[in-house]
């Protein structure tokens, strides 16, 4: 299999000049360009982009480290670095980890052996003690705030949209309030939603607090256990749109009036809120993917605050 060397003695031209072109670089006369482009087609010569990504000190491609794919919170995050990576021609690499802390480190490997320029981590297994020794090898950036200089980050400010949420539903008339999470009390996110709870209500009830909830059948288990309780809430702050539609879907299944009966308040502002008109809290994630993509690129170690809405429809 011939090589660059092998080429440019053909070509009659020097290696750095097959390399250009090889590169798309700007400054190589019309004619050395034809006279190797001549030679790789006639050898039907295909490049090995690791090796051209070692001798530019770049491999233009981010890798994105998410524990699930097909879930609205991470593949909205991930639609914003595609969007980001199209238009600066940058290829991405999707790494899931299902939050395998092994897994996660085997990636930021890929980081040190330089297969990789970035890592943007959309939500780790790891502490962060064990991922900032990578920090040297390219740019991590966090899709949540981190206070550690050496990492940059695009997130919002979670605890706040919690209260803020929480703090809605009060005003609304509810004092009974229920919510679901994606993982346990040992999650930040979880851990936020409940201190932001207690900040609005007071103490957690354990029956208004379900877990392990990620898809529309989830939702629909969530609300026949909430809404079958002899005290049942009045309102439900489901960790997804996704989720909510199942709540909505059980609670009509049982002729329940929406906000009359339960009120129903989602996240993520999804197509499936919008059909059923659901009250959702739009975290901007296809933005937190963009920022993060535009910082792993810059090597940035920026701190970026996406600011968060609460889109309010007939739900609630």
């Amino acid at each position: 299999m011939p090589n660059i060397h092998d080429i440019a003695k053909k070509a009659g031209v020097s290696v750095s000049t097959v390399s250009r072109v090889l590169n798309n670089y700007k400054y190589v006369s019309e004619e050395k360009r034809k006279a190797v482009q001549k030679v790789i087609d006639e050898w039907s010569f295909a490049p090995n982009r690791n090796a051209i990504g070692l001798i530019r000190g770049e491999t233009r491609m981010i890798g994105v480290i998410m524990p699930y794919n097909n879930n609205q919170a991470f593949d909205q995050m991930l639609h914003g670095v595609l969007n980001r990576s199209r238009e600066m021609d940058y290829s991405v690499a999707v790494l899931p980890t299902k939050y395998d802390k092994n897994k996660e480190l085997e990636y930021l490997y890929m980081l040190k052996n330089k297969w990789l320029d970035g890592v943007i981590i959309t939500s780790r297994a790891n502490d962060w003690e064990q991922i900032l020794p990578y920090v040297k090898y390219g740019a991590i950036i966090a899709c949540e705030f981190t206070g550690h200089p050496e990492i940059g980050c695009a997130y919002i400010d979670r605890y706040a949209s919690y209260v803020d949420s929480f703090q809605y539903l009060k005003e609304r008339g509810h004092e009974a309030v229920a919510f679901t999470t994606a993982r346990g009390r040992e999650s930040k996110s979880t851990q936020q939603t409940i201190a932001a709870y207690e900040n609005v209500f007071g103490a957690v009830p354990d029956r208004y607090f379900i877990s392990d909830c990620y898809s529309f059948e989830d939702g629909y288990r969530a609300a026949e256990k909430l809404l079958g309780l002899s005290d049942k809430p009045t309102a439900i702050y489901a960790n997804g749109d996704e989720v909510a539609g199942g709540m909505y879907r059980y609670a009509a299944s049982v002729g329940l009036t929406i906000p009359q009966d339960v009120a129903i308040l989602g996240q993520e502002n999804q197509p499936i809120g919008v059909a059923l008109d659901l009250c959702s809290v739009d975290h901007r994630l296809v933005q937190v993917g963009e920022q993060a993509f535009d910082l792993a690129v810059r090597r940035s170690r920026d701190k970026v605050n996406i600011p968060y809405r609460i889109i309010k429809r007939s739900s609630v």
